[in-house]
């Protein structure tokens, strides 16, 4: 929220100086993210004077420049070289002297300094209303009154607003404090409590508005009370729209609200001073003379102020008149029932919305407007006159014009204080302090809190109602601690806690260890936004979609880790990052049934560019499906798993161009492989990416039971064996694994393939592969005779199940 100190200080009997009000605003919870000073202009015109051109004479050597001398109220005259066209002896002038620094309003700072401008000394600058940030017009100098003194700083003579503007970052339950008004209020029961006084804000004085029932031109319907419990309003008439006085328009600026024309400023000037949306009709745009709050049918086009058509829903709640919507209720104006310069009658609305209903309506349309903000967050239900007044006072001093009838209240249902009970006990327990009851009163009556009762046990209080989320026994607490200072919280010397125990903590340490492993194999750790983009998925079926999406690029919860992860890849590749490793621990969400959802836990690895940069030792080598294969295979054999099956398919999915299933006890326990063209296409991605999903869900638990043993570090050598094999050419290194592991040699603790060769030579549909066999017993050495049967019993099996054949 945008806070003015000046405004600011209109409400208040004393005034802090800046620094300390920003103290105050940040220790009773309204931190000052930012405080800064504000200039009606760039630069402040400092250095900038009024001066008077005493002569002028044409340039010797330039047809279109003017020789002048200029009095800035010194002793000496400027001799300043000028090319506007509008310059006279007699005008009065703002010049800048040489040293002073202009702010133009397109490009750059620039300094005054002596110049020879076509041979001719020019001692400063005679200024056009765009080269000092006052105006657009670079058509000529600028003009003065005939009324202004030469030597007059220009800074005094404009008047210029300057102010000093605080930026609050508001916690999403302060909607009280979203005013000047409140934050006023917040500070008067500050200084209350802590310099024992008796200050309450300086509101401004209204009249109140004729409740006598009398008839207006405009009635007032509300079929939809749910979300709109009450609805003010009134008519007035003769009013004229034009630009607003300076004094309103400055003030708007300052806190960075364009002003538009004197009855939509008045209105926007209200929202900020009070916290309460106002919304302003053209009285002879209310066809039938009657305004209906109501909701439409679902896709009704409605034309908003910034001219878009949109589709309605049927839960948008719309002002109408008798024939069509004029308004989202409390989001956005329609584009024909506004203020325009023709306007000379007004209907002012001053309404309470319901909450939850704006903020549906605001984020499916897009609007994110300062009124949806309040409402969403809940306004003052009893502040809707009082603040009506407050408009009608204002826009009949600036604008002019009669009330027509007498104030429209639509409220069926007057909604009664909250009460609350806080136990003392209660107040010490969650402060940690002990307050006395007259502080805590004093404390709560300075911010409108009615003290109904008081006995030792407790005491009880009626909350305000511009306090809509104050109901429980902790949030009057927070009040109190919040007015005492959040900096004065007491820091106890001991801090008693009760340990307890995870039964699922291992789950963590299982994902520590495996991040460790996969940081030492030269992997980075990425995390991605599990709301993404449904455009990715193809109206997938199963797909999780939200119903308040933050935006249109963020509208679904990912089914699959591989969109976001490609979106990291194409981020890196597109900054020249290159060769990457990169893996994830995240959720995936499907839908089962209408309302049925599943979330699973997985883990995702990403490699693409080379696995092995370019040095003087060796080149560089790209990242292959292998590499990604031995990855996954590392973090397996790292969880303890051994791999029942390992199916390799062609296309395992429309993302990629061949894959690889990874299996456990006939469970598929991951999967992965290249990435297709076309799905790197669509990420821009112009580099091979090899991808693999695992689910950790299934990895974590089967880990988590595979019993853990403790060996001792062999002490007897290890005996290799190396037999080169001819095989039929559509053979695998699966299949060959899977034939020797059925063998069940105790002894035989790895098998590796370490060649593979073709030729014609070999025969026809022949290849040749080489595989190493280590064998080795733990408690003694092998013998020769046993390395040569178990070599034997390999080639026979290889041979019989395979057709595989020793290479000679």
């Amino acid at each position: 929220m945008t806070l003015s100190y000046k405004w600011l200080c209109d409400y208040l009997p004393e005034k802090p100086a800046p620094e300390k009000l920003s103290q105050l605003l940040t220790s009773i919870g309204l931190e000052v993210e930012s405080m800064q000073y504000y200039e009606e202009v760039k630069g402040g015109l400092k250095g900038l004077i009024i001066g008077e051109v005493i002569s002028t004479a044409k340039h010797p050597n330039a047809d279109k420049l003017t020789l002048t001398q200029v009095n800035i109220g010194q002793e000496l005259l400027l001799s300043i070289v000028c090319g506007a066209p509008n310059v006279a002896a007699g005008q009065k002038v703002v010049v800048a002297p040489v040293g002073t620094t202009i702010f133009p309003m397109q490009g750059q700072p620039l300094t005054m300094r002596v110049a020879k401008i076509r041979g001719e000394e020019s001692q400063g600058m005679i200024c056009a209303e765009d080269e000092i940030g006052l105006g657009e017009s670079h058509a000529g100098i600028l003009v003065l009154d005939a009324a202004a003194v030469p030597g007059t700083p220009a800074s005094e003579y404009f008047n210029l607003y300057e102010d000093i503007i605080f930026e609050i970052g508001l916690t999403p339950n302060r909607m009280d404090a979203m005013s000047h008004w409140g934050v006023a209020r917040d500070v008067c029961a500050y200084l209350n409590h802590h310099q024992n006084k008796e200050l309450a804000p300086l509101f401004p004085a209204v009249s109140s508005l004729d409740k006598g029932g009398k008839s207006g031109p405009i009635q007032v319907t509300v079929e939809n009370s749910k979300a709109c419990p009450r609805y003010s309003g009134i008519s007035i008439k003769g009013i004229k729209v034009e630009p607003s006085p300076d004094w309103l328009q400055k003030r708007l600026k300052a806190i960075g609200v364009r002003p538009i024309n004197n009855i939509v400023d008045i209105t926007n000037y209200i929202q900020h001073e009070t916290g309460q949306p106002l919304h302003a009709f053209d009285a002879s745009a209310i066809e039938g003379n009657q305004i209906i709050v109501k909701n439409l049918s679902n896709n009704t086009d409605f034309v908003t102020l910034d001219g878009n058509s949109r589709k309605l829903n049927q839960e948008d709640l719309m002002i109408c008149n008798t024939r069509e919507g004029m308004c989202i209720a409390g989001v956005f104006g329609g584009l024909h029932s506004g203020v325009k310069e023709s306007t000379e009658s007004l209907f002012i609305e001053s309404a309470f919305f319901e909450g939850t209903a704006i903020r549906k309506t605001s984020f499916r349309h897009g609007l994110r407007t300062d009124a949806a903000t309040r409402f969403e967050k809940g306004t003052d239900i009893e502040a809707t006159v009082r603040v009506l007044e407050r408009a009608v006072q204002l826009i009949q001093e600036i604008a002019g014009g009669t009330v027509v009838g007498s104030l429209i209240d639509c409220y069926p249902a007057p909604q009664p204080k909250k009460t609350v009970v806080v136990r003392w006990s209660m107040l010490q327990q969650l402060s940690g302090k002990h307050y006395p009851p007259t502080a805590v009163k004093k404390i709560l009556t300075s911010l409108g809190f009615e003290w109904s009762r008081e006995d030792a046990e407790s005491f009880t209080v009626l909350v305000p109602t511009h306090k809509t989320d104050i109901s429980l026994q902790a949030d009057i607490v927070e009040e109190v601690i919040r007015i005492d200072g959040l900096d004065n919280i007491e820091i106890p010397t001991q801090i008693k806690l009760s340990p307890a125990i995870d039964p699922d903590n291992w789950k963590a340490g299982l994902k520590e260890k495996i991040s460790n492993q996969l940081a030492g194999m030269g992997f980075q750790e990425i995390m991605t936004n599990s709301i993404t983009n449904a455009a990715y998925y193809n109206n997938n079926p199963g797909l999780v979609t939200m119903i308040n999406s933050l935006s249109a690029d963020l509208n679904c919860l990912r089914p699959s880790m591989l969109e976001t992860a490609l979106e990291v890849v194409a981020h890196n590749l597109n900054h020249r990052n290159l060769n990457l490793r990169l893996f994830e621990f995240g959720k995936n969400y499907n839908r089962i049934t209408a309302d049925l959802f599943e979330e699973l836990e997985r883990c995702c690895l990403v490699i693409t560019g080379q696995k092995q940069e370019s040095s003087w030792r060796q080149g560089a080598s790209a990242a292959d499906f292998f590499t990604l294969k031995g990855a996954v295979e590392s973090v397996l054999k790292g969880l303890g798993l051994t791999l029942t099956e390992k199916k390799l398919e062609a296309n395992s999915s429309t993302s990629y161009s061949y894959g690889i299933s990874w299996i456990h006890n006939q469970q598929s326990v991951g999967s992965g492989g290249e990435l297709s063209s076309k799905t790197l296409e669509q990420r821009g991605i112009k580099q091979p990416v090899f991808y693999a999903e695992l689910n950790w869900n299934y990895l974590a638990a089967a880990a988590h039971q595979q019993p853990r043993t403790l060996r001792e570090i062999p002490r007897f050598p290890a005996v290799q064996r190396d037999l080169a094999l001819i095989v039929p050419q559509q053979l695998t290194w699966e299949q060959i694994q899977t034939t020797v592991q059925k063998i069940r040699i105790e002894c035989l603790q790895d098998i590796k393939l370490f060649d593979i060769f073709e030729s014609d030579k070999l025969g026809v549909g022949k290849k040749s592969i080489a595989v190493n066999f280590t064998f080795q017993h733990l408690e003694r050495t092998l013998t020769d005779k046993e390395i040569e049967e178990w070599t034997n019993k390999i080639l026979t099996s290889l041979e019989k199940e395979l057709g595989a054949n020793l290479r000679k």
